[in-house]
């Protein structure tokens, strides 16, 4: 098993490397797709994240290291890149550091070319710069700091978008109520502070749930719809149900997952390994990924209203709703391009 500190080392380079080879010199293709009566429907990328579902039971990385959960924070801040968002603006970006201010990537950008490039270089080879650049990013709710996993925001706009993102593999009974009710507290906190932001929850669940406690899978399918319709909560919910061999389970699976908590104002505290050099050479990374465990994302069972592509849909469409038509041009023209062909 590996270790904290290299599990999530070696995932980065293997979700980068996944992520690249999906969007090969930084071009991404088009989510959007026309219906048949005119509408838009989103089509997630589901390949790439089931490439991304494979890296943490290759490693073997327990559900303490974050590299499950992680898996998810990649493949959505991947889908709104494609829906048209620029890399600085999604957090986690493709690259370190995972969180870049906008502001920061101007001033690297207009400063000399020479100079320029220093800045640069200093800055992408540090995960965490205090006051700077992060491995994460944590927000302010109406009464505490949270931390966020995937986000879009800006000093001139606020958050416009927070997506969090939780993943269970087994103990669905004795873990799914906690998770739920830390959602539901952390949901409440931000839309207070954060009324026009896109709010969304992602769940990550294993789907032997579906014959091993079937109950508490429909007791759960149930609420997690309606988290995504109060008035207070989130905007949209979503549940990607993960199909996969006994054979690669993740270590550790069984415990619950430590709660996210929250965050104390301060310093923000070192990034976790993500410094260590990754023990994958680049001439067998290739390799590496191609013999990834399979992993299946279950449609036939997941409801409607929670399925990723409706998930998507809803959480870009309230963003370019809530921002003046100047704003995110290139995510309006993606959607445009497609209603007009």
């Amino acid at each position: 098993m590996a270790n904290k500190q290299s599990a999530k080392t070696d995932a980065w380079k293997l979700f980068d490397h996944i992520v690249a080879g999906a969007a090969p010199d930084g071009v991404h293709s088009n989510p959007w797709v026309k219906e048949s009566e005119g509408s838009l429907r989103f089509e997630p990328d589901y390949d790439t994240l089931e490439r991304l579902l494979g890296v943490p039971l290759h490693l073997k990385a327990s559900t303490q290291s974050g590299v499950p959960a992680l898996a998810l924070d990649v493949w959505l801040s991947y889908e709104l890149r494609r829906a048209g968002f620029r890399p600085e603006q999604v957090w986690p970006k493709p690259t370190n550091p995972r969180v870049l201010p906008a502001a920061i990537k101007a001033l690297i950008d207009w400063l000399p070319t020479k100079l320029g490039a220093q800045v640069g270089e200093r800055v992408d080879k540090n995960p965490s710069i205090p006051g700077v650049t992060s491995s994460s990013a944590a927000i302010l709710g109406k009464n505490y700091l949270k931390q966020v996993d995937v986000i879009i925001t800006d000093w001139a706009t606020g958050p416009e978008l927070l997506v969090s993102t939780k993943r269970m593999d087994s103990s669905y009974g004795k873990n799914a109520p906690n998770r739920v009710e830390e959602s539901y507290g952390d949901a409440k906190n931000l839309r207070l502070r954060h009324p026009l932001a896109a709010l969304g929850f992602v769940f990550g669940l294993r789907s032997d749930i579906l014959h091993k406690e079937p109950k508490t899978a429909e007791w759960l399918f149930d609420l997690l719809v309606k988290l995504g319709q109060e008035d207070d909560a989130y905007h949209a919910t979503c549940l990607l149900l993960m199909e996969y061999a006994d054979d690669v389970v993740l270590p550790g699976a069984e415990l619950e997952p430590p709660p996210e908590g929250i965050l104390e104002p301060g310093p923000e505290p070192e990034a976790e390994g993500e410094d260590e050099p990754a023990s994958i050479p680049d001439s067998t990374i290739d390799e590496v990924i191609k013999r990834l465990p399979v992993v299946k994302v279950r449609h036939d069972r997941t409801p409607a209203a929670l399925s990723p592509g409706r998930f998507l849909a809803a959480m870009v469409s309230r963003v370019l709703g809530a921002t003046p038509v100047n704003m995110h041009e290139e995510a309006r023209r993606r959607r445009a391009s497609i209603l007009a062909g």
